[in-house]
């Protein structure tokens, strides 16, 4: 190593100064977590399925509200957005107009069939619309989608910690993770979501207090706002209309609506916590709230990526490896402004873990419900007792949780987190959010258009995401960031600079230069393509269709869309070749069916 890098390695580490203060600090984040399971697993014990799935049906708005925006901001937001204002600027916070208008989709479309019908798994809901292969493509879909992205979750914060203590990461995720495993197997979602109150508040208390001693170290709001502005980073809306733009107000606005939507409303670990209040108006309410706290942390995450340029405007610490990944510099940031404050990193990193911690414990619990209503409920008759299913449940969380711990070692590989979240996630959610949109707001798609619909999604998105993630990763595309220099370093370093790969005969495909905001848009109207195609060739063809029952469509769609055939209609005599007289009219269309005499 030459001297220059000792100097710039040794700047490295005067900026990990995490005292035996800061390490009680997150000590104790991790116990009081652990407490909460104890309490409410052998306390308060949750006897039956539906006290540990959903809370008994009977949680608070404001509770739930706070637990869902502490699961849905990860480490991935706290990290990840600072870092993409450092890095391209703010035209990313345009994407909280697509927040807003996903608040009121949600609830006008989406929460009220889902709540109105009592499931425990929003996956229930398209067999009662379609049938259990559908029902089984979307759980696989969710299952897979967790798999990948809870990796990312644990792996972030673990970079974090590792920033500030030299720690190595593979020694501090799997004692968070045995406490998360522990806390949400024991406790179940009450557990998980008074955690989730906690860490929240932790959160929130985290990102203001950088914020704010930040400010003043810098010399007030005027300062970074300037040298922000100077550099270019505060910007107006991108209008531009191609879609190759990487940030333009239309894929923040729309394509985000659309990210959201899936998100927030068809997704099982979001749906399960609105289904666990007891009347619909509250689980609106929820929704509300949801988006004022997103909105809230999305700020205070995005200024401290301001921040985070007006302390290094002259001294990139990236170049100058004094910040090893792009995802450290929020870390770097806290310990340059509160290191020399005893316990104020240790707040800062627990706030980060709590980001991970109710991200997982939110998701272990959510697939322990999948498994057992989507897995094993359609396909095996025997009934299992309340102690057998309690054991399936934790057992699930258990090894769901193992499973992710060991797949870190993957995702360290990997490269910069919040482009790689979103692009990997896409791959999933646009055809599932197509198929359930088909299901909710379209009487006329069968369950083989949906099905093929969305396999014919998933099968083109992964391609699509596929191909994008390795032409980034080899440097055939590259998104040219905001200027960084490093004239006003006060220390030695060796100038590291990025080669970027485009030799002749490399051009990549004009669709993979395509922003990654897009993908989950142009995923689900796939699926819908497909699936409505699908189910008007099967009408030409002759095949028989009943339409849904009103209570399985969106509130508006019951407006618009005439009531199902009565069993006198001779469209339903001839579907099913029934005498008129021998069908029960109420039964029809609330379950998949195929003979009379299920119906009676």
């Amino acid at each position: 190593m030459s001297g220059s890098e000792n100097v710039a390695t040794s700047a490295m580490y005067q900026m990990q100064r995490f005292t035996w203060v800061d390490y009680v600090v997150f000590v104790f984040m991790l116990a009081i977590s652990a407490f909460v399971g104890v309490y409410w697993g052998f306390f308060k014990k949750q006897t039956t399925q539906n006290d540990y799935l959903l809370g008994g049906r009977n949680m608070k708005v404001i509770p739930v509200s706070m637990s869902l925006v502490a699961s849905f901001v990860s480490g991935i937001t706290l990290l990840g957005s600072p870092t993409e204002v450092y890095m391209y600027g703010t035209q990313y916070a345009y994407i909280m107009g697509g927040i807003l208008l996903m608040s009121i989709i949600m609830t006008q479309v989406y929460l009220p069939v889902f709540h109105d019908l009592k499931i425990t798994s929003n996956y229930e809901y398209l067999s009662m619309r379609f049938d259990n292969r559908v029902r089984l493509f979307g759980s696989i879909l969710f299952t897979f989608t967790l798999i990948g992205w809870l990796p990312i979750v644990i792996y972030v914060p673990a970079l974090a910690f590792n920033q500030v203590t030299g720690v190595d990461i593979h020694v501090i995720t799997p004692i968070v993770c045995l406490v998360c495993i522990f806390y949400t197997s024991a406790g179940g979602l009450q557990a998980v979501v008074w955690t989730d109150v906690i860490q929240i508040t932790s959160m929130v208390g985290a990102m203001a207090l950088v914020a704010i001693k930040g400010t003043v170290d810098v010399g007030g709001i005027g300062t970074v706002w300037n040298r922000n502005m100077e550099s270019g980073r505060i910007e107006a809306p991108n209008w531009d209309p191609r879609p190759t733009a990487r940030h333009t107000i239309w894929n923040l606005v729309f394509g985000g609506l659309i990210y959201w939507l899936q998100a927030n409303s068809v997704n099982q670990t979001m749906v399960q916590r609105y289904l666990a209040l007891p009347t619909l108006r509250g689980a609106k309410w929820a929704v509300v709230l949801f988006c004022i706290g997103i909105s809230i942390l999305y700020c205070f995450c995005l200024y401290c990526g301001l921040l985070i340029y007006a302390r290094f405007y002259d001294c990139d610490p990236l170049q100058t490896k004094v910040s090893k990944a792009k995802d450290q510099l929020l870390p770097l940031l806290v310990m340059d402004v509160l290191g020399d404050i005893p316990g104020l990193p240790g707040v800062f990193i627990a706030g980060i873990f709590s980001a991970a911690l109710s991200s997982l414990s939110t998701s272990l619990n959510s697939m322990s419900a999948v498994v057992l209503e989507d897995f094993y409920k359609p396909f095996y008759k025997r009934q299992l007792s309340e102690r057998q299913t309690n054991w399936l449940l934790k057992g699930v969380v258990i090894m769901l949780g193992i499973l992710c711990l060991g797949l870190v070692f993957i995702v360290e590989k990997m490269g910069t987190i919040l482009q790689l979240t979103m692009t990997l996630e896409a791959m999933t959610m646009g055809p599932q959010l197509g198929v359930f949109s088909m299901g909710i707001l379209m009487p006329w798609v069968d369950a083989l258009g949906a099905l093929v619909g969305g396999m014919t999604g998933l099968a083109v998105m992964a391609w699509w995401c596929l191909s994008a993630q390795l032409a980034i990763a080899n440097g055939l595309i590259y998104h040219p960031h905001k200027p960084l220099t490093t004239e006003g370093c006060q220390y030695n370093y060796t100038l590291v600079e990025t080669v970027f790969r485009h030799e002749q005969g490399q051009e990549v495909s004009p669709i993979l230069h395509v922003s990654y905001m897009w993908y989950t848009l142009v995923g689900a109207v796939m699926t819908i393509i497909v699936g409505v195609t699908v189910s008007k060739i099967n009408r030409w063809r002759g095949q028989a269709y009943v339409p849904p029952a009103p209570k399985l469509l969106a509130p508006i769609i019951r407006r618009l869309y005439r009531d199902p055939p009565h069993p006198t209609d001779e469209r339903f005599i001839r579907a099913y070749g029934c005498d008129k007289n021998e069908v029960n009219s109420t039964n029809i269309n609330m379950k998949p069916i195929t003979e009379c005499d299920e119906m009676s």
